[in-house]
């Protein structure tokens, strides 16, 4: 035990010039909740994503359940937020039809622990017809973007504003303005995104015309019968060396949730968007000769009888001018050749 008089200096009152929080040696903490609800309706309610003939729009926010905090611990600041967001949206095509369609986005998990572009942003719709699966991709494309620019701004503002007066000036930095260390370049949105901060409109720039908008685009819907176990066909669409063995070619095969995958050279990639083991298999899926940045969304479902596992496949956003031979090569380079490299036998496919 210290002697008195010999204590720790940075306990003592005298050197310092807040009588609360000696050198910020003490943990303190700002609950940032009711802010960050504010600010996160704020930005979202309203959030209209324009774009030659194509509107949606974020109309209510269904739910926003959570909590942020700010703490200081030894002069070091830890932010913490974690939130459920579930919005309601309205799309329509302004040229060709005046029927309104609505959808729902989900944010599962907006938290500290996930990077801005590996957040999981899901896109649905409440009645699936060829014009309203056209705004879904729209949204899938474009509108995920523009939803992940204003959690940015959201981050950037929890950052700056509750930084404000939570470290406090140390002995000898009574007049010294104590602010956060600026990110590096490339950390947080441009300044012209910063206007989303004031005008709820997004109209994508000149440079991305070849996504989304115009391609019109088909849904397939596959089913297909494997001689096999849910858990051997499951493995086969996601295991690296099983999907190598089946494609002829070497593959990569991240099978986690964002894990990316490459397959046939090249030709075909994307990314796991959700996976069940040996029930479902959800995909943002492209071929390389896809216009940039269109991706559609693969969806399979595993369903295991007494000797056979029955596959039901929907791809929808396949651009229409590929519609037929996709679905030719789905039977082709997956089906029968998974059957002929794992003899889960051979059956004919039947489209719903």
């Amino acid at each position: 035990m210290a002697k008195w008089g010999e204590g720790d200096p940075r306990w003592i009152v005298e050197e310092r010039p807040d009588a609360t929080n000696v050198n910020n040696w003490h943990w303190t903490e700002k609950n940032a909740t009711p802010w960050s609800k504010e600010r996160l309706a704020q930005l979202l309610k309203g959030l209209k994503i324009e774009k030659e003939g194509i509107e949606c729009v974020v109309d209510k926010i269904d739910d926003c359940s959570g909590e942020a905090t700010v703490n200081n611990r030894k002069g070091k600041l830890i932010f913490f937020y974690e939130w459920k967001l579930v919005l309601k949206w309205t799309g329509k095509l302004l040229k060709n039809s005046k029927l309104e369609h609505k959808g729902k986005i989900t944010i599962p998990n907006l938290s500290e622990e996930n990077d801005i572009g590996d957040i999981e942003i899901t896109i649905t719709i409440d009645e699936s017809n060829d014009e309203s699966e056209n705004l879904k991709q729209f949204m899938y494309n474009i509108g995920r973007d523009v939803i992940r620019k204003q959690l940015e701004l959201y981050i950037k503002e929890l950052k700056e504003e509750y930084s404000k007066n939570l470290i406090l000036p140390k002995k000898g930095e009574e007049n010294t303005t104590i602010t956060p260390k600026a990110k590096q370049p490339g950390s947080s949105i441009s300044a012209e995104n910063n206007l989303l901060n004031n005008v709820n409109s997004v109209k994508s720039s000149d440079n991305t015309n070849n996504v989304g908008c115009k391609l019109d685009v088909k849904t397939l819907k596959i089913t297909e019968e494997f001689n096999c176990c849910a858990n051997d066909l499951y493995n086969a669409l996601t295991k690296e060396e099983m999907l190598t063995a089946f494609t002829r070619a070497p593959a990569k095969s991240d099978a986690s949730r964002g894990g990316e995958f490459v397959l046939y050279g090249g030709n075909v990639r994307g990314k796991f968007e959700e996976l069940v083991p040996e029930k479902r298999i959800i995909q943002s899926w492209r071929l390389k000769n896809w216009p940039s940045g269109h991706y559609s969304e693969v969806v399979i479902d595993l369903e295991e009888a007494k000797n056979t596992t029955q596959m039901k496949l929907k791809q929808t956003g396949i651009p229409a001018s590929e519609f037929d031979a996709m679905r030719a090569n789905w039977h082709r380079y997956y089906w029968q050749s998974i059957k002929q490299t794992f003899g889960f036998g051979l059956s004919i496919s039947d489209i719903w």
